[in-house]
């Protein structure tokens, strides 16, 4: 019998799946714990409609993520931090830092999404990178400045 799963099974198949399963089995049990519905017209026609919007919710996830990148890129983002001695800092910086200067800029991202791939702890101009998507990632342009007290 075939039918769609509507959650995971392990070792069956994976959600929104038609799969073909012996009709006793989908009968005593998939059909009785609802993880799947007989694949019958009506609900072929429902999955190809929630598909078809989950691949446009994606692609305009991935347009939107792109548009933030040409954002982003465009900016340097500069941050006046605290000194010590010659033009080292105290402390390094962190990626909650970047993202507070980003939003001061106008641009709002998750501190989560930024990776500093070595430590800044002197002064100059670096770089970071934020993951926006999982296909698109954007290079973040730092000024690091001394802070002025």
């Amino acid at each position: 019998m075939k039918v769609i799963l509507l959650q995971d099974v392990k070792g069956v198949g994976k959600k929104d799946q038609i799969i073909d399963a012996a009709d006793g089995y989908v009968r005593n049990f998939l059909l009785p714990k609802k993880l799947a519905v007989v694949a019958d017209k009506q609900s072929l026609a429902g999955l190809e409609r929630k598909l078809a919007g989950e691949a446009a919710g994606r692609a305009k996830d991935l347009e939107d993520a792109q548009a933030l990148k040409a954002e982003i890129e465009g900016k340097v983002v500069t941050l006046a931090l605290k000194t010590g001695g010659g033009d080292k800092l105290f402390g390094s910086v962190t990626n909650k830092e970047i993202a507070e200067a980003l939003l001061g800029a106008g641009i709002d991202i998750d501190r989560k999404k930024i990776t500093i791939p070595d430590a800044i702890k002197t002064l100059g101009e670096h770089s970071a990178v934020a993951r926006l998507h999982t296909d698109v990632t954007a290079k973040i342009s730092l000024v690091i400045k001394s802070k002025i007290n």
